[in-house]
């Protein structure tokens, strides 16, 4: 089988389901979709384990926050890659920031170690069943996690600062 974004993306969902994996598109070229926190881990156990895919390297593993998206605030991007076939997709999974939990991926990638930790500590994001999921950026007592946009960007009593300089 000839690795497509379309080949791929018909074998996942024949293994999982159109209810389990939605939204499918193709920015870059690079095939993305999204899932369910129930389905991450057996979708990313199966695309490893997989003899025809290979996708056995995570590139990359983050947090995103929607302050506007009610229900989806937060969500966790992962970038995989088939180094055999050099095959790429992305897999977002959304969560509501009242509940952000989602399992961990360190027994399948040792490099999911630390970026659930920088995802814990700059989004607040819980991995279950991580090893030692405690900030490995910021200061260990501090009570927020920055990234979520929970205050103002400027400043709003400042009278130094005249809009018409910067293009507003």
């Amino acid at each position: 089988m000839e690795l497509t974004n379309e080949n791929v993306l018909g074998k996942i969902i024949e293994q999982f389901g159109e209810e389990h994996v939605w939204d499918a598109y193709n920015p870059d070229g690079i095939m993305t979709f999204h899932t369910d926190r129930e389905t991450i881990l057996p979708l990313i156990e199966y695309l490893y384990e997989d003899k025809e895919l290979q996708v056995q390297f995570l590139t990359t593993m983050c947090g995103i926050h929607y302050p506007e998206q009610k229900g989806k605030e937060l969500c966790v991007m992962y970038q995989l890659h088939s180094l055999r076939h050099n095959f790429r997709l992305r897999i977002k999974v959304y969560l509501s920031k009242e509940d952000p939990v989602m399992p961990t991926l360190t027994k399948l990638y040792a490099t999911a170690n630390w970026m659930e930790r920088e995802t814990f500590d700059f989004y607040g994001i819980v991995f279950q069943g991580h090893p030692n999921l405690t900030r490995i950026l910021n200061v260990e007592d501090m009570e927020y996690f920055p990234m979520l946009k929970q205050y103002p960007l400027e400043d709003p009593t400042r009278e130094d600062k005249i809009d018409t300089y910067f293009g507003r």
